[in-house]
């Protein structure tokens, strides 16, 4: 019969886990496996926020899938479509192109998007953090409004353009916020005299009253304690109404005038988890705990874009969105896949979390892997070691210890690329959130490309 058609969506941590031991554990006889990623990269997200700070270079945490993978055939491009029924897949190639590719399993792992809330002016002047263009960006935005403060205008304007607001106190928001607060006032004490360099100011603005709560209470307040001595306002119980190129108006009522307002208020799962039919819990897919997606033959899903049971809770809960599960997930999922193609016997994902680690920069981190609370300079060291550790090659864990190396030894610097010279790229645009086809118009999109072919 030939060997099976394995097509993985995704070049994330799941998607790429899963075609590692696919490759290592079937004979090129027995599967013919393609991974679908709109680049050739598999990006380490956990460590954005210290690209956009200048720590790191972004090649350090951007691997080469040729360089992960032998066998696997990278097809660069968007998946954009899936159509269980025929068992096929649309592809968008980056020069605008469609194709189609044909699958006996089909590895649904798209990771998720940033959750873009209908808030008025946020398309056009709001700020992500999910991609590497995303952070080079922001990095180049803020140290521009740095630059035109530093000729000393009108005290309104620079206020405005020294005022930095982040909308979403979790994980990317405040890793994000703390990392580039301490650049900021770095760049400000070169540039400004002892006064004006107090007029930069961070905001972290909330809806609950916590930051990151699966730190725990006691660790939580610590890393508001921590952000409060940087100077870093917080700002609870609110969100954005409104953005503005000149600022952004709260759901309190209160004004925060600023040309930078960055959105890390959570993420969704990629559109593409609606495309099968199946059934969704807050948009994941719902799947079995050995990874297969119920009612659906030779599709298996997992990571972000998926419900999976977490077997180590006792209230039914699902595995959280983190890279820890997806890595895991991913391998798992090829483990079960071998299964199915040998006739053997699939077995449920478990996995009990380690617990969650957070860089502030500088000496500062907080963290609580299993369960056990650490700040300061020892939970900087399992930070760093858990990071390095997690990373998918030895090249880039030499880059990213050689980075923190440099940096530890000069400090920051404040070299701008030029991004910010250009047209304002969206959200929407870094990310392509408005690529996708709506699932009812995958069946046409397929039978114009079979009359094309």
């Amino acid at each position: 019969m030939g060997p099976a058609k394995i097509v993985i969506i995704g070049g994330g941590f799941a998607g790429v886990e899963c075609a590692r031991y696919l490759e290592r554990h079937l004979r090129p006889e027995e599967a013919f496996v393609q991974l679908v990623t709109p680049d050739a990269g598999l990006l380490y997200l956990p460590l954005l926020p210290q690209v956009a700070s200048g720590v790191l270079n972004p090649r350090s945490i951007s691997v080469s899938l040729r360089r992960v993978l032998r066998r696997t055939e990278v097809v660069p491009g968007m998946a954009v479509g899936v159509d269980p029924k025929t068992r096929q897949v649309v592809v968008r190639r980056s020069a605008g192109t469609e194709c189609a590719l044909d699958y006996d399993h089909l590895v649904l792992v798209p990771g998720s998007i940033t959750r873009v809330l209908d808030v008025p002016g946020l398309h056009d002047h709001g700020f992500g953090m999910k991609t590497l263009a995303e952070a080079m960006y922001l990095r180049d935005h803020v140290l521009q409004q740095l630059d035109v403060a530093a000729m000393r205008g009108e005290e309104d304007l620079d206020q405005e353009r020294l005022n930095f607001v982040t909308i979403g106190a979790g994980y990317a928001g405040t890793e994000t916020t703390a990392v580039l607060n301490k650049v900021t006032r770095a760049a400000a004490r070169r540039f400004f005299p002892e006064a004006e360099s107090r007029m930069v100011r961070w905001h972290l603005v909330t809806r609950g009253d916590r930051i990151m709560p699966e730190l725990g209470e006691r660790l939580g307040e610590r890393a508001k304690q921590n952000l409060a001595e940087r100077g870093i306002e917080l700002v609870c119980g609110a969100s954005a109404k409104e953005v503005t190129a000149h600022g952004v108006t709260l759901t309190d009522g209160r004004f925060i005038p600023s040309r930078t307002v960055v959105w890390t208020a959570g993420v969704a799962p990629s559109p593409l988890a609606g495309h099968l039919g199946a059934d969704t819990a807050k948009g994941r897919i719902v799947a079995d705990a050995d990874l297969t997606v119920p009612g659906l033959s030779g599709v298996w899903a997992c990571g972000d874009a998926t419900a999976v049971p977490d077997l180590t809770a006792d209230d039914g809960a699902v595995c959280a969105p983190t890279a820890q599960h997806a890595m895991r997930q991913g391998r798992h999922l090829g483990k079960n896949l071998v299964a199915e193609l040998r006739g053997g016997r699939r077995t449920p994902y478990r996995h009990t979390d380690l617990g969650m680690v957070v860089d502030l920069g500088g000496k500062d981190a907080v963290a609580r892997p299993l369960k056990i609370p650490l700040r300061g300079v020892p939970a900087q060291f399992v930070t760093r070691g858990y990071h390095l550790m997690a990373l998918r090659t030895i090249v880039a864990r030499a880059r990213v210890a050689f980075d923190w190396a440099i940096h530890g030894i000069t400090g920051d610097d404040f070299l701008r690329i030029g991004y910010g010279d250009h047209d304002t790229h969206t959200i929407g645009g870094f990310e392509q959130t408005d690529c996708y086809l709506p699932a009812e118009e995958v069946p046409l999109a397929l039978k114009a490309l079979c009359r094309t072919d």
